[in-house]
């Protein structure tokens, strides 16, 4: 046998991805405490925590807005499934915590979704997980967007096409509800 053959099976291990974006970065620095260089490993039962106190939170924020201890992230193993993921858990009194439009009270919690949005004051982070099989350990990996993240999109209003393809040739006025057009009436 050769000691590739021999060598111990190589663990893959879950990573999230999170990148953080506010519009004041560049002249308030509040991410100066994070680092953005490399990945981190966490034991699996840290709780990985985010806020202003940088005694009580791995990863601190440098902004007299955030809580001293803003949210925390849980790292967990699924009942009855070989599938791990994170919990969220809003710990800011007076600061809600938005999850993909889901809104988060204190002490509120919920699965952090595989790819999400969490958003806080003026905070955008997009958090994405990269599944492993290591059990004992997890990794964050921090990124800075230069652009917002969340973007707000204004969606021109749509005119409905009926099934034949063809558009009316009246256009639908503001506060007049759709007519239903018969094909045989075309």
């Amino acid at each position: 046998m050769s000691s590739f053959e021999e060598a111990e099976t190589e663990e893959t291990v879950t990573c999230l991805h999170l990148t953080f974006y506010h519009p004041g970065q560049g002249e308030k620095m509040m991410f100066r405490c994070l680092d953005f260089c490399r990945r981190q490993q966490l034991r699996a039962d840290d709780t990985a925590k985010f806020g202003r106190d940088s005694s009580l939170c791995r990863y601190s924020l440098v902004d007299t807005r955030v809580s001293r201890i803003q949210f925390s992230l849980q790292f967990y193993r699924k009942l009855h499934s070989s599938e791990y993921a994170f919990e969220i858990k809003n710990l800011s009194k007076k600061t809600k915590l938005t999850v993909n439009q889901t809104e988060l009270g204190y002490l509120n919690k919920i699965d952090l979704p595989w790819k999400c949005i969490i958003c806080f004051g003026d905070y955008q982070i997009l958090a994405e997980i990269q599944e492993g099989e290591a059990v004992d350990y997890f990794e964050t990996h921090l990124h800075l967007a230069e652009a917002p993240i969340l973007q707000e999109k204004c969606l021109p209003s749509l005119q409905p096409i009926p099934e034949n393809g063809i558009s009316p040739s009246f256009p639908l006025g503001q506060g007049k509800s759709p007519t239903e057009i018969d094909e045989n009436e075309l």
